[in-house]
């Protein structure tokens, strides 16, 4: 059965991908500082690359969930593996630029130093924003027009 080779793909091709990809690609290292950041995630949160490398993740992150997510990412470094598997997207809303609310799903995966310890944490994100209103129109929708329960 064929498995995936970077090495036998030419030059830069999976960087280009990764640098061109319409979703957010981010790496942040163990420290939590942003090591890179793609033309997607500049695209769906407004930061140009420049503005994000070597801060935190902050400027997207709710206020409200600032500390969860710092004690979440902590804990990952920690344990060298994420609380959240490989079949799981995680669905929360995170901030643009301009301070408007965007829906993302994204998953993450740890990746590991020679040593084997976590030195870097990447996620691909996705802005679900369009999807979302959708689903919470619909749902409303529904609701409307679902007669009312009787009360015993």
């Amino acid at each position: 059965m064929p498995t995936a080779d970077v090495a036998a793909l030419p030059g830069d091709v999976l960087a280009q991908a990764v640098a061109k990809a319409p979703d957010a690609v981010v790496i942040v290292d163990a420290a939590g500082q942003v090591r890179y950041w793609n033309k997607g995630a500049e695209r769906i949160f407004g930061y140009q690359a420049h503005e994000m490398l070597g801060s935190t993740l902050d400027p997207i992150i709710p206020e409200r969930l600032r500390q969860r997510h710092t004690e979440g990412f902590q804990a990952a470094i920690a344990r060298g593996q994420s609380r959240y598997g490989d079949d799981d997207l995680l669905a929360v809303p995170a901030l643009h630029a301009d301070g408007r609310t965007v829906s993302i799903e994204f998953s993450v995966a740890l990746l590991a130093a020679d040593s084997g310890s976590v030195a870097y944490v990447a996620a691909i994100m996705r802005d679900v924003t369009a999807r979302r209103v959708q689903e919470q129109e619909l749902r409303r929708r529904l609701e409307a027009h679902e007669p009312s329960q009787p009360t015993p």
